[in-house]
């Protein structure tokens, strides 16, 4: 008797091959949303921050603290301009009795088209840099 042949035929594999190439055609481009969504957290978290710390800073002293060195920075925030992974940058505009946290996308969030730079300012009201993609009610959730 003749033994019949065992495993896989060229035309099951490519099949196989097939169906594994479109399901990462449709998981990949959800994982990265994913992934810029996270990111965005992190951009928010360093603003609120900030704010406590301009709030905090102004209980202190009477006015906003007006940081314009690297140095000021890391007086005022633990990791100075940085976000905690490095994919957002703080800038602060402030004078005594006001100011307004932006914070830049940075490395690998730049790539980010869905929502650009967040801003904060002093009355607490949140939303978007002029010039950048997205609306506060979309981006800040």
């Amino acid at each position: 008797m003749r033994q019949s042949a065992k495993g896989f035929t060229l035309i099951e594999l490519m099949i196989v091959v097939a169906v594994v190439a479109i399901l990462a055609a449709i998981a990949y481009p959800s994982y990265q949303e994913y992934v810029m969504r996270s990111r965005r957290v992190e951009g928010q978290s360093m603003l609120n921050d900030a704010a406590a710390r301009m709030e905090r800073w102004r209980a202190q002293n009477g006015s906003y603290p007006q940081p314009s060195t690297d140095t000021d920075y890391q007086k005022l925030m633990a990791r100075g301009r940085s976000s905690e992974n490095g994919y957002y940058t703080l800038t602060v505009e402030a004078t005594p009795t006001a100011y307004t946290l932006t914070a830049e996308r940075a490395l690998a969030q730049q790539a980010d088209t869905r929502c650009g730079n967040f801003t904060l300012d002093s009355t607490g009201k949140k939303g978007m840099a002029p010039g950048t993609p997205g609306t506060a009610a979309d981006c800040w959730r």
